[in-house]
């Protein structure tokens, strides 16, 4: 069995791309609690829509958390969509992460005990002094490269505990 040169370049992009993935995705996870550290999240699609609208220009990255409630939920989809536009407009990279009980568990509850609304998490960037975190860096970076292959909206997978 010989193979095509297709088939070959094919399976690395496959390998390369899966590596890619994983590499977003420790690097999503670092960004989110270092940014958690620094008092650095908004977390809520309503608490993220308040600081896109008040303060635009320090939200550093979005995430954008789907689940079974997002696929019955039309004003979710419709956040989601103002939210993304709102993000492509100014800027703002964005990602689609499926596992929110996981995400959920990243940016911890409300003081209640409650879990946070994860289905929108913003890391934003204080003033006029630039926070610089490598993860940010490798997220950027993923966003770009992604957007070179008209993925606009590309679905990070955070690893496993």
């Amino acid at each position: 069995m010989t193979l095509e040169l297709e088939e070959i370049f094919g399976q690395e992009s496959a390998l390369d791309t899966t590596d890619r993935v994983q590499s977003a995705g420790t690097a999503l996870e670092e960004l989110l609690v270092s940014a958690k550290k620094q008092d650095y999240l908004t977390v809520g699609v309503y608490e993220s829509a308040k600081i896109m609208n008040v303060d635009p220009d320090n939200v550093a990255f979005c995430v954008l958390a789907t689940d079974e409630e997002y696929e019955c939920d039309i004003a979710l989809q419709i956040h989601f969509t103002l939210i993304q536009a709102f993000c492509f407009d100014n800027d703002i990279n964005v990602v689609r992460v499926n596992d929110i009980e996981r995400l959920a568990d990243l940016v911890g509850t409300e003081e209640a005990g409650e879990p946070k609304d994860a289905h929108c998490i913003l890391v934003t960037s204080p003033g006029a002094e630039s926070w610089k975190d490598p993860a940010l860096d490798k997220l950027h970076l993923f966003c770009e490269e992604s957007r070179s292959v008209y993925d606009w909206l590309p679905t990070i997978t955070l690893p496993e505990r």
